[in-house]
């Protein structure tokens, strides 16, 4: 665990400046205290996001999954037969959820509407995680349709933290947050990406789903050197990984999960598993799948990396 901060003010420090680290002391302590008293998370192995055009192919070779990861809102306001699709998943993997759209990033707050769904959902599945984008998706009135980045300052890390502590108030699962890609600059910025992620998660006492493939296409997209910042990151948070092929466009590196994972991604992919705590890896694929067998190649590779690094079995 991470000490607290020391609040020792110093001769100049003011009321007011005395106040605010006594605050962000006692946020770090509660934030500490609820990690400590989270279960025991197991490792789940290498898996797949679901996706229904490759269910008979699943169910044919399951023995090479080891888990599922669900888009959440798909099964919100599901059909029976899309429910019985759930729990026939269920008998078969164990079950992580990734969520969508709950703006845990939000200046209004979370949707309690689209919360009690959600929780309605966790509950039925009981998974030993679940996740969400550490983003906003909503402001006031407006779905703004896309995951928006949130600016990197204290601000957002306190409408963060407000969120994060609503959502625990009906859902006792282990809640991850997923860093995401952008290809604009939010201005304003107070903290570079790994500062701001780090002190959310100290902040909230969340775990990190690392995208190893947004991790990439940042630091491609915007220039930084993923080296000389490898240590900064919050490693020691680190639950789970997403990774994916992008692709270009117009000088851009996209995270358009249609692609096969690039060597690249995969070079970062096994430095991190060598690095970090890693319970779980899945491998996200959207658009142009290619035959299961492919797929499955890269959860196999995926899951040699935590194998060679005792990250699980």
């Amino acid at each position: 665990m991470r000490p607290s901060p020391s609040i020792s003010s110093g001769p100049r420090a003011t009321a007011a400046e005395v106040a605010d680290r006594a605050a962000a002391a006692h946020a770090a302590t509660a934030a500490e205290a609820i990690l400590a008293d989270t279960p025991a998370i197991d490792a789940l192995g290498s898996g797949l996001g679901y996706r229904p055009q490759f269910r008979a192919d699943l169910f044919a070779s399951r023995s090479h999954v080891d888990f599922l990861e669900i888009i959440a809102d798909h099964y919100l306001d599901a059909s029976p037969e899309k429910l019985a699709e759930l729990e026939l998943l269920r008998t078969h993997f164990p079950i992580v959820a990734h969520g969508l759209d709950l703006s845990i990033g939000g200046a209004d707050g979370v949707d309690p509407v689209y919360l009690d769904k959600i929780a309605g959902l966790i509950a039925r599945i009981d998974p030993p995680w679940w996740s969400e984008h550490l983003c906003f998706t909503r402001a006031g009135d407006v779905d703004i349709g896309h995951l928006a980045a949130l600016p990197y300052t204290q601000e957002a890390i306190d409408a963060v933290a407000r969120n994060v502590e609503t959502v625990r108030k009906r859902i006792k699962a282990p809640l991850l947050l997923e860093n995401i890609t952008t290809v604009v600059r939010v201005p304003g910025a107070e903290m570079d990406e790994p500062e701001f992620l780090t002190r959310v998660l100290e902040r909230t006492g969340c775990g990190w789903l690392c995208d190893v493939a947004n991790l990439y296409a940042n630091s491609v997209n915007f220039g930084v050197d993923l080296n000389a910042a490898f240590e900064r990151w919050p490693w020691d948070r680190l639950v789970q990984i997403h990774y994916a092929g992008g692709r270009w466009r117009q000088g851009v590196l996209i995270d358009s999960h249609d692609a096969a994972t690039s060597e690249d991604v995969w070079s970062l992919y096994d430095r991190i598993v060598s690095r970090a705590p890693v319970k779980g890896a899945i491998l996200e694929r959207d658009e142009r799948l290619p035959e299961f067998c492919e797929l499955l190649g890269e959860v196999s590779r995926a899951r040699r990396a935590l194998e060679a690094h005792g990250r699980w079995r």
